[in-house]
């Protein structure tokens, strides 16, 4: 049997390329086939750039012909959430408002430094609109959809992402992840995600969502991917004043470390209550994995998780205002409320939120000082149906949309790193996910961690058939 680029992880896909084993351009031609069969039913792609992606490819399989030397992804595909800029693409941002914008000059960054590597880049993914979204669906361009059952969501803001590379049409793909919108994802469709440390990949030309919450990352299906994409999108960008200047630190390199040496904890109080027991039995089954029997708490999670809301609102509120007043009626109605509530929080309870910030930030590094890895859900629950609205958690019924990121929101409230990893059961058809929390810039010991879990085949990211 043939190599088959659809099921084969970024590494695989590179290696066979700068063999000669298969060509870029086989392999675009494959991922561009698989999105016209997929795409139409799970509503993954908002925009394909056919033509830009089949000239890439060309150029790498020149560029072998030539003797040259290949990046590390070379002539592997991957698409972006649609809130990247991309040359020639309006950047929508999954808004109807959007649209109406000049298409973008130039490419975002990251973009740039995955072509850089020999990346090749198929189209632009759907997302909740303005990302401000846990489920994954969109009113102007449908909801992306479950690839493992499709009668269930995605999750969200980056549905999209996690829909096409779970689903096999990439094995790669860019989300932002501002107060979970990675690590949902993730969890809903059993993939591997990663949130890096706040600043550390460039966010230059994406629209904003909440400046001092934004993150951008990569989803892919393996921790390898990860590690991969993660190297070559980093680095310090002027054009970005919230990135860090920090040197490029690679994770690839100690990713066989696995958890050796590492003090690895679980997060006990806020974060072992309120979710279904799915949640709380693949954090034991983590734990158990890697060796972790001591629980540390963060303190005042619940209330990290209120003051994130409340500068998230805050700040949405503000960045809509002006098209909140001019065009009403063409946003979403659940993200439009949201919004308005926003732009009615006093000023004076946004300095309380950002004070507790600061003591939030302080209390948690000190428990990094002899902890290496903390172990967490990622979600309360598997995948809700498709446009379901309400669940029920500890006895009270809550709003799906707000609360799939009970888990995520303390963590990216104070920008830590966080690898999310899937973890599965025989009994069911959906997965649910687990967050590996790091301190600041040690993407490289929550990676490792991860890489440990998939070694031992605790966790796992098929494709979805």
């Amino acid at each position: 049997m043939g190599f088959d680029p659809i099921r084969a992880s970024a590494q695989e896909v590179a290696a066979a390329v700068a063999r000669g084993d298969i060509s870029a351009r086989a392999v675009t031609e494959a991922a561009l086939e698989r999105i016209a069969q997929k795409n139409p039913t799970l509503c993954a792609f908002t925009a394909v750039t056919a033509e830009r992606a089949l000239k890439k490819a060309d150029a790498v399989d020149a560029a072998r012909a030539k003797g040259e030397t290949l990046g590390p992804l070379a002539g592997v595909t991957y698409a972006v959430k649609n809130l990247f800029d991309i040359a020639g693409l309006v950047t929508r941002a999954g808004s109807k408002i959007n649209r109406d914008n000049a298409p973008a000059a130039s490419d975002a960054t990251l973009i740039a430094r995955l072509d850089a590597a020999g990346a090749v880049l198929v189209g632009a993914l759907n997302m909740g609109e303005y990302a401000y979204d846990f489920t994954g669906e969109n009113c102007h361009d449908g909801n992306a959809l479950n690839p493992h059952d499709q009668n269930h969501m995605a999750g969200g803001s980056s549905g999209g992402s996690a829909t096409a590379v779970a689903s096999g049409m990439v094995p790669l793909a860019l989300g932002s992840d501002t107060n979970g919108s990675i690590r949902v994802p993730s969890s809903l469709c059993g993939l591997f995600g990663l949130k890096p440390t706040f600043g550390r990949l460039s966010r230059h030309a994406t629209f904003p969502f909440v400046a001092d919450l934004d993150h951008l990352g990569p989803f892919a299906r393996s921790v390898t991917d990860l590690a991969l994409s993660y190297d070559a999108m980093q680095g310090p960008d002027a054009a970005d004043p919230a990135c860090a200047g920090r040197i490029v630190e690679p994770a690839l390199p100690s990713l066989a470390q696995g958890a050796a040496g590492l003090r690895i904890a679980v997060a006990g109080d806020y974060f072992a209550r309120t979710g279904m027991p799915e949640a709380f039995e693949a954090v034991a089954r983590v734990a158990k994995a890697l060796g972790a029997t001591r629980e540390v708490v963060l303190p005042e999670a619940a209330r990290a998780r209120a003051a994130a809301y409340l500068i998230t609102a805050s700040q949405g509120g503000a960045l809509h205002l002006e098209r909140l007043r001019r065009r009403l009626h063409d946003f979403d109605p659940d993200t439009r409320d949201r919004l308005f509530a926003g732009a009615l929080i006093p000023a004076s309870l946004i300095v309380k939120a950002q004070k507790f910030r600061s003591w939030f930030r302080a209390r948690v590094l000190e428990i990094f000082e002899d902890v290496d890895v903390i172990i967490a859900p990622s979600t309360p629950c598997r995948a809700p149906r498709s446009g379901q609205k309400t669940f029920v958690l500890d006895g009270v019924e809550l709003p799906v949309r707000a609360n799939l990121g009970i888990y995520t929101q303390p963590i990216s409230f104070i920008g830590l790193p966080v690898c999310a990893v899937p973890t599965w059961s025989e009994s069911e058809r959906l997965p649910i996910g687990v967050q590996l929390i790091g301190a600041p810039w040690r993407e490289d010991l929550v990676l490792r961690a991860g890489y440990e879990l998939e070694r031992q085949g605790v966790v796992t990211a098929p494709v979805a058939e």
